[in-house]
């Protein structure tokens, strides 16, 4: 069978990649798809590669997998936005629908990792319609590809199977763009996945020149590599250029193509002769879209290139947008230092107090929320927040007041909890809750008030309080039903209360209306073991790993099912695994260690649970392991000792039980028997009865034995007898009739 690899392109021009790419023996494009794919963000900015592929294939794929389009909708429209008159909406929320005025929750910066993988899943479904493969997907200037398009691409590269579709990634020869931080990066996917050739030669000979080459450039929307053609543009004297803009820009507007409105359009209109006010209004525009969608790398550059066209004074609500954007973009980017001086360059330049009280609470949670360590400071936020709920007090509107009020508030409430005084903080989301109710009408502020109540389901939630947890999360489904992370934060709190079939729906429901992430299937597999379905909490749990391989507790996990389902091999190979990222993780240092026992390799088990006690010298299962080895190795000193520090540790009947086995066979039968007296009162366990029996005839045996002993181990023995396991219910039998005789 061929051995089929993905392809990555290196050269420093185009035309250099395509002459190489010909070399290549690459299967042929699905005939719907074109023969490659541009990401070059100028065209669309983020996902300008996904949208232009699923443009040209989401209209064959309704025919070939409409249940595919319709399980990936949310990722296809957020990514492709011309086909919401092709592809319906089904999973709407309230965060989606918001009006920008009503927008007070944005998404983590996850989101498009997840609407990654399911946008990966959907490719697979539809390669798979297309008969014998495989088939080969081109994807073009991947340097100049926003970062959506590139963590698009690590995780094709990562979980495509280049026997179904071959993906060929073409980049120049330079390093890959480093300023942004995806949560799985195109860089290492690259040099893992795909068998790399360089190619040399420069771009092919442009037969215009001048003011031709010029406009050449303007018509391919500035992505020609041709250094000749960029100077030319450059050496046009200014109206020439802005008119040849200017032209394209109405060129492209004739389509009614929104994501032109991202990328080409907008650069045009930048270039034109109107970059201050048509080209602001529309890099205002796609500042706030992106903001909402969660792609927060374009925020930074639609706000950096916004900011250089407006002044503070003449266009106050445009710089204010190129201000708090950004800065939004950062906190979701976890990226830090450089919040602040967004916060404090507003604070110096306007004395607008709307902008003041934004200021006053983004930086209250920049150092509630996204500081961390020494940088955290709970009593600055305080302050920052009290001057943002002065501000909001001052509104002349009353609905206005309220809701400002409140949003503030909240902000308040969420320092409480940090600082470790949840009841003020209930008392804070009550208040809100009932301001809010009492002055605005229904439908009003939704989004907000919704995450209010989630918020006190939250702190209900942390106080253990969780019949009043659950009422919350089921009152904010209600209204918000489409809205995954609440039915998965309400699965939590009903599997904590041991209502694992309510669980179980709740983690089924995230896992149907979001894009695929790791903790809902890790939730629902965790439920699914409990419930005694160990075949699917292991496909679940294996689907977790194909999503994040790092994820080592999901590893941890289907590697203790696989043991317990006698795949001894499969749970090795899961630890393995799981080392190779977390070398120290005490719990896979002791699976391992279990593991390598039941394969008789005492002293590699012995060795890696001392290992798992270096990394961890509380972990009670690896003392308790590794004295259990030592007392099947004959020596019962280190056996009591080991065993001794697990007991001291962890309550569990089972590491008692082995204490009282060592213990006997170390003629320390008085302590035997009292431990095992606990045992029996906690699990009636027909072992301990026949355990505590023989420590109990080693004592009648005693010249100072106490009258009665005698019988009580005889009664154990009687209990024992009766155990549903024959060999123990054998081995009882025959020493209860030893001691009759």
């Amino acid at each position: 069978m061929a051995d089929h690899r993905h392809h990555w392109v290196r050269a420093p021009h185009r035309a250099a990649r395509t002459r190489a790419r010909a070399e290549l023996p690459l299967p042929p494009a699905p005939a719907a798809a074109p023969a490659a794919v541009s990401a070059d963000r100028r065209l669309r900015g983020p996902y300008t590669a996904v949208g232009t592929l699923l443009r040209a294939l989401v209209p064959d794929a309704l025919v070939r997998c409409p249940e595919a389009v319709r399980r990936h909708d949310v990722e296809i429209l957020t990514t492709t936005p011309e086909l919401r008159g092709v592809v319906p909406a089904t999973r709407e929320t309230l965060t989606s629908l918001a009006v920008p005025k009503e927008r007070t929750r944005y998404y983590s910066r996850l989101r498009t990792l997840r609407i990654a993988h399911g946008l990966v899943e959907f490719l697979t479904a539809y390669a798979r319609t297309l008969g014998p493969g495989p088939h080969t997907l081109v994807v073009e200037d991947v340097h100049r590809a926003d970062p959506t398009d590139g963590e698009f691409l690590a995780v094709l590269l990562r979980r495509m199977d280049p026997a179904l579709l071959t993906v060929v990634v073409g980049t120049d020869d330079g390093p890959l763009d480093a300023a942004s931080s995806p949560a799985e990066p195109l860089a290492p996917a690259l040099a893992a996945h795909c068998v790399r050739t360089d190619a040399t030669g420069g771009p092919e000979a442009a037969p215009e020149r001048g003011a031709d080459l010029a406009a050449r450039y303007v018509r391919e929307d500035g992505t020609t590599d041709d250094p000749a053609a960029a100077r030319a543009h450059a050496e046009l004297p200014a109206a020439q250029r802005h008119a040849l803009h200017d032209a394209r820009r109405r060129e492209l507007e004739a389509l009614d193509e929104p994501s032109l409105r991202l990328g080409a359009l907008l650069w045009h209109a930048e270039q034109g002769s109107d970059a201050a006010g048509l080209g602001a209004d529309l890099l205002r525009e796609a500042t706030n879209l992106c903001c909402d969608l969660g792609f927060y790398d374009a925020v930074l550059d639609y706000g950096t290139r916004g900011a250089a066209l407006v002044d503070p004074t003449t266009h106050p609500v445009h710089w204010w947008t190129f201000t708090a954007k950004p800065a939004t973009a950062l906190a979701a980017l976890e990226r830090t230092d450089g919040i602040l001086p967004y916060y404090e360059q507003a604070r110096a330049t306007s004395t607008d107090p709307d902008i003041h009280l934004q200021c006053a609470y983004g930086t209250a949670m920049l150092y509630t929320r996204f500081l961390t360590g020494e940088h955290r400071d709970y009593r600055l936020a305080r302050g920052w927040i009290n001057t943002a709920i002065a501000l909001a007090s001052q509104h002349p509107e009353p609905k206005e007041r309220a809701f400002r009020t409140a949003f503030n508030r909240n902000g308040l409430a969420l320092i409480e909890v940090r600082e470790g005084r949840p009841e003020a903080a209930l008392a804070l989301l009550d208040a809100c809750i009932a301001d809010l109710d009492a002055l605005l009408d229904p439908g009003e502020h939704a989004l907000h008030r919704s995450v209010l109540v989630h918020n006190r389901a939250q702190v209900h939630a942390g106080l253990g309080r969780h019949e009043d947890a659950v009422a919350d999360y089921t009152a904010v489904i209600a209204v918000d039903p489409n809205y995954a992370e609440y039915h998965f934060d309400r699965g939590v709190v009903l599997r904590r209360t041991g209502r694992l079939d309510e669980a179980l729906a709740d983690f089924e429901a995230a896992v149907r209306l979001s894009p695929p992430f790791p903790e809902a299937y890790y939730n629902r597999a965790d439920v699914r073991a409990e419930l005694g379905d160990l075949k699917g909490a292991v496909d679940d749990f294996g689907y977790v790993v194909e999503l994040d391989p790092a994820f080592v507790d999901a590893r941890l996990n289907r590697a203790s099912l696989l043991a317990e389902l006698d795949e001894s091999d499969a749970a090795r190979q899961d630890v393995e695994a799981g080392l190779a990222v977390a070398p120290d993780h005490p719990q896979l240092l002791t699976l391992h260690a279990q593991l390598l026992a039941a394969e008789g390799e005492t002293d590699r088990a012995a060795a890696a649970c001392s290992a798992a006690l270096a990394a961890d010298p509380e972990f009670a299962p690896a003392w308790a392991l590794r004295g259990e080895l030592a007392h099947a190795s004959g020596d019962v000193t280190a056996a009591v000792a080991d065993l001794e520090r697990a007991a001291a540790l962890d309550r569990d009947p089972g590491i008692h039980f082995n204490l009282a086995v060592a213990y006997h066979d170390a003629d320390r039968h008085p302590e035997a028997v009292t431990l095992l007296d606990a045992v029996i009162t906690e699990t009636a366990d027909p072992a301990a009865h026949l355990q505590r029996a023989k420590s109990l005839r080693h004592l009648a045996r005693s010249s100072t034995a106490e009258p009665g002993l005698l019988l009580a181990a005889v009664t154990d023995l009687v209990l024992a007898a009766g155990a549903e396991d024959p060999e123990l219910a054998a081995e009882a039998a025959d020493l209860l009739a030893e001691l009759r005789n």
